[in-house]
């Protein structure tokens, strides 16, 4: 028979973790209901439309973050990778939409898999490398741009021009791209054994490393994941900027992890969802659409304000909660075994 302390250490623990990974969704519907009271324009189709369109490009950014973290990692290259991932879309548009597409996601891969090497091979630590990885981008960037003087142009009339300024059912191409990457993104993570693995590793990799899950491969696969998922939120935007532009990206890494941090994920590792990543995503850019708003407060320092206070309440939120809330990650693992092929079975 099942002690009362039993049955209430049972119950609440499984809402402290519900509300740790579902509170932002709570959030969002808050905001957006307040909004929607506070200003008739606010939940309109085309308010509606336009924050979903400008927040495509960070979401693929911070669904790559999310992969990262998850593995107990961090990138702080996504950001660097993005603006660079724009212009060379724009610059390799002239050959035609494949080309446009190839290079950049290509060269995204390249610096997420170097990431992954040094981590894994190397035994840096993810902040030194991805710091290393930021200053190579943006450098790279500034070299191809002789500084940030000469901006590459999109040709008039290019079908690429479609990926960033077309439509589809009312709804413009960069939110569709978002929406089937984190439809995507979402079934890795929960439903394949390389979720499982990934949230095994985020848990203790010392452990999963014992039980004979391939960490380095693992690792290696997610940093190269993160360096293309930039990339191609940076080709997005070049496509429906129609040029390259330099100066996007910057602080992008942080507006990520932020994002991430929202939406439920433990920067600890071994915690997170595609989804709640997505609800983060969503929250900051209402708010800033809100604040947008609001007379005199029509500005990115008050956004900037507003957003790391609400970071700063979330991690203590987290905090708090994950003193009740069961410990995933390897946990996960422990109730299957390890498959002759390195996976993990239920």
């Amino acid at each position: 028979m099942t002690s009362t302390a039993g049955t209430i250490t049972g119950s609440a623990t499984p809402l402290a973790e519900l509300l740790r990974r579902r509170g932002a969704l709570v959030v969002l519907a808050v905001v957006l209901a307040a909004g929607g009271l506070a200003f008739d324009t606010f939940l309109t189709t085309e308010n509606l439309g336009f924050l979903s369109l400008q927040a495509a490009f960070p979401a693929l950014v911070a669904l790559g973050m999310t992969f990262v973290i998850i593995s107990g990692g961090i990138d702080l290259s996504v950001g660097s990778v993005f603006a660079l991932g724009g212009v060379l879309a724009a610059y390799a548009s002239r050959w035609g939409p494949l080309p446009a597409l190839a290079l950049p996601l290509a060269t995204g891969a390249v610096i997420g898999a170097v990431h992954g090497l040094l981590i894994t091979r190397w035994r840096l630590a993810p902040f030194i490398a991805t710091l290393a990885g930021l200053l190579f981008a943006r450098g790279l960037l500034l070299f191809l741009t002789d500084e940030g003087g000469r901006t590459y142009l999109v040709p008039p009339g290019s079908v690429f021009l479609w990926l960033g300024q077309g439509r589809l059912l009312g709804i413009g191409m960069p939110t569709w791209i978002a929406l089937a990457s984190f439809l995507l993104g979402g079934l890795v993570l929960g439903r394949t054994r390389f979720g499982q693995r990934l949230f095994a590793i985020g848990g203790s990799e010392s452990a999963a490393a014992l039980m004979g899950l391939p960490v380095a491969r693992t690792k290696l696969a997610v940093y190269t994941l993160s360096g293309v998922l930039a990339a191609l939120a940076g080709t997005l935007a070049a496509a429906q900027a129609a040029s390259g532009v330099t100066i996007v990206g910057v602080g992008a890494e942080l507006d990520a992890i932020a994002a991430v941090v929202i939406g439920g994920t433990l920067l600890t590792g071994g915690s997170g969802s595609a989804l709640g990543t997505a609800a983060g995503v969503a929250l900051l850019a209402a708010l800033q659409n809100l604040i947008n708003r609001i007379p005199n407060l029509d500005n990115s320092s008050v956004q900037t304000v507003v957003s790391g206070a609400f970071l700063i309440a979330v991690i203590v939120a987290q905090t708090l909660l994950a003193r009740t809330a069961p410990a995933r990650g390897i946990s996960r693992v422990r109730a299957g075994a390890v498959s002759s092929r390195g996976g993990v079975s239920r």
